[in-house]
């Protein structure tokens, strides 16, 4: 029996037939990587990393990147996985840990023109949080701005709200013109939930419902998200995550996005 990934998967590869893949069109994934440690406990940056390349994505955004930590082997996973992937690398550091820090990270094919980290509240007992933002030039010369982040995990809210709220005040500053913007990560939060009725006031989701991303092995709750500003700045052609059970716990979530300039 397929999965619901696998169907939206042929759906993208028909689309592709009908609709060939243009020069300005975006190819996205978020993937929380787990530092790197698989669900059968082998830490192994090269396949996360075919996961990402056999994606064919533009632009990433990781979450659980472990930089130089004893837990990681003292490996700096966000250059490691840019190495591999032949990408450019933004990391973000959330907090230090083990020896070493723990984050976010985005990848790149394009130059990254300009870079954004972004702090977000937290209680005190929680962990602190971050935002990695990057701006790219497309082919066209039309500037994007991509931003990745994990929110809160706890099970109260509270948290993930003032973070969703947070990223809103920073993304759109009040009386200033934005580039068009995609904001992908965990979230942390289901369908319906105030983080996410929060963010859809401002974005719009490639996913409205959302799709299951966790656990990775029989995915049933909707947390990883690929969501987009301005509405009409964007067309989805595909959305659908990868089947890849073992080398984290949450499923790629990869979306082909056709930027449309302005008139």
């Amino acid at each position: 029996m397929w999965r619901t990934s696998q169907f939206f998967l042929l759906i993208g590869i028909i689309g592709a037939c009908a609709d060939p893949i243009q020069k300005d069109d975006l190819i996205v994934l978020t993937y929380n990587i787990r530092h790197g440690e698989g669900t059968d406990g082998v830490f192994d940056l090269d396949r996360q990393a075919r996961v990402i390349l056999d994606s064919g994505a533009d632009l990433v955004a990781l979450q659980e990147v472990d930089v130089c930590t004893t837990r990681a082997s003292g490996i700096n996973q966000a250059e490691e996985l840019a190495r591999l992937t032949g990408m450019n690398v933004l990391f973000g550091e959330a907090i230090p840990y083990a020896g070493g820090s723990y984050g976010d990270a985005v990848l790149s094919k394009y130059p990254i023109e300009s870079e954004m980290i972004w702090k977000l509240p937290a209680e005190p007992h929680h962990e602190d949080r971050v935002a990695v933002g990057i701006l790219v030039t497309l082919p066209s010369g039309e500037n994007v701005r991509f931003i990745g982040t994990h929110l809160d995990h706890t099970r109260d809210p509270s948290d993930r709200i003032r973070q969703a709220r947070s990223i809103i005040e920073q993304a759109f500053p009040v009386g200033k013109q934005i580039p068009p913007t995609l904001l992908l990560g965990d979230l942390n939060a289901e369908p319906d939930s105030e983080p996410m009725r929060a963010l859809l006031e401002f974005f719009d989701s490639a996913a409205p419902g959302g799709l299951p991303s966790f656990p990775s092995d029989k995915p049933s709750k909707a947390i990883d998200w690929v969501l987009y500003a301005p509405t009409d700045s964007w067309e989805i052609l595909e959305v659908h995550t990868i089947d890849e059970p073992v080398a984290s716990d949450h499923t790629p979530l990869r979306a082909v996005l056709r930027h449309k300039p302005p008139h």
